[in-house]
């Protein structure tokens, strides 16, 4: 079973997230002794998806938004990934929200288009240093604080509830 985590990050942080979905996927392979190989790739170096039984897609958020690439591989592809099982996450956001009823970023449509098995929003990372400067006045503007916002135990979690639910699925084709 071969398996794409593909990801759109500007900093880094995201790709920390990309990097613990695709071990805790592959842990939970092996453990149910389903050979497995799990490729992560920039989204914007993904040329195509043809080969892979599963696609772990996600990206930064920006002002809402996810970054070009994520959205351009999902858009070039869409109908590949219709094809097999897609999930999808965000990293963002960081610090309080002023409105916690508004979703702070929207890709229903993704998930719809896509027939995607779910949409995960895990928090995320800030520091200033690694920053632009229209970026750090952004996060200034908004008062943000500088920090680490992703939970681990929750992004390994759903990294091995995908892995379960891959290697229940290869079971079912199995014994079939």
């Amino acid at each position: 079973m071969r398996i794409l985590v593909a990801v759109a990050t500007r900093h880094g942080a995201t790709r920390e997230i990309a990097d613990n979905i695709a071990a805790a996927v592959d842990s939970a392979l092996t453990d149910a002794a389903v050979r497995s190989q799990v490729e992560i790739r920039d989204a914007s170096l993904v040329r195509s998806v043809e080969g892979f039984d599963a696609v772990v897609l996600g990206s930064a958020v920006y002002m809402g938004h996810w970054l070009e690439p994520a959205r351009k591989l999902a858009e070039s592809f869409s109908d590949e990934l219709c094809r097999v099982p897609v999930w999808l996450f965000s990293s963002g956001p960081v610090g309080e929200q002023d409105k916690p009823a508004e979703e702070p970023v929207v890709i229903d449509d993704l998930v719809e288009r896509l027939g995607a098995r779910g949409h995960r929003l895990f928090g995320g990372k800030i520091d200033r240093h690694a920053l632009h400067f229209p970026e750090r006045a952004v996060v200034a503007a908004l008062r943000v604080a500088d920090g680490d916002n992703r939970d681990w135990p929750s992004i390994r979690a759903w990294g091995r509830d995908i892995g379960s639910s891959l290697a229940q699925a290869q079971a079912a084709r199995s014994t079939s």
